[in-house]
């Protein structure tokens, strides 16, 4: 029987397919650790290549993935899963990541839901920064922010001294303001190194409860 040689093959991609209808969903990849748990539970685990862990599909928006087969290729190294799909596959909110025709160069899938209530805005709104790199648009800020990297410093810069100075000075909502700006341009940033906001999450969760003097302590930071 084939096996997965996961010594020459870390991370192997994985198609998930319709258990009914055989329609593809997405792509993703799986390290030994996410294959384990997804025989062990019969909910499609991966490891996201962008947040660098293991990631239940659906673990955030209960759009979960239940597995009814797990099919190995002739090679070892791709896998297919046929699936039950909660919900939607895709994070846009269409139930498959694949809607774009290079052929005819148009959207052939339409329907999207409120992805906001389901990812919350932050993961939302990252997600379509990374989409503003692919298109052409000359009125987009966000494009203007990715193709010019000194700009978006210095926006990062600007928003900051704003925000410093509104908490210091102004109202709640100013403050409010000011650092929704922030907040918008570093996760442009983010999105131009493709460092997925989970991965500050994990680093927050990391110094829960820690104190900030040892923490600058343990990075070598005086």
């Amino acid at each position: 029987m084939i096996r997965i040689d996961w010594e020459k093959t870390p991370l192997i991609p994985v198609i998930s397919q319709d258990n009914i209808t055989n329609e593809i969903l997405m792509l993703a990849y799986m390290n030994s650790e996410a294959y384990e748990l997804t025989k062990s539970t019969g909910y499609a685990h991966y490891f996201s290549r962008s947040k660098q862990r293991i990631w239940k599909k659906g673990e955030s928006s209960n759009h979960t993935q239940e597995v009814h087969d797990m099919l190995l290729d002739c090679d070892g190294d791709t896998l297919i899963l046929k699936i039950t799909q909660n919900g939607v596959a895709c994070h846009t909110g269409r139930k498959s990541c694949f809607f774009t025709s290079i052929t005819n160069n148009k959207i052939v899938l339409d329907k999207e839901v409120n992805m906001d209530a389901i990812y919350g805005v932050v993961d939302t709104l990252y997600h379509t920064i990374l989409e503003r790199k692919s298109i052409n648009n000359e009125k987009s800020w966000t494009k203007k922010l990715l193709q010019n990297p000194e700009l978006l410093r210095e926006k990062i810069l600007e928003e900051a001294n704003e925000l410093c100075v509104a908490i210091h000075e102004e109202s709640d909502e100013q403050v409010i303001y000011e650092a929704t700006d922030l907040l918008y341009h570093a996760l442009v940033g983010l999105g131009s190194r493709e460092i997925s906001p989970d991965r500050v999450k994990q680093e927050l969760g990391r110094r829960f409860g820690m104190s900030g003097i040892i923490e600058k302590e343990s990075r070598g930071s005086k």
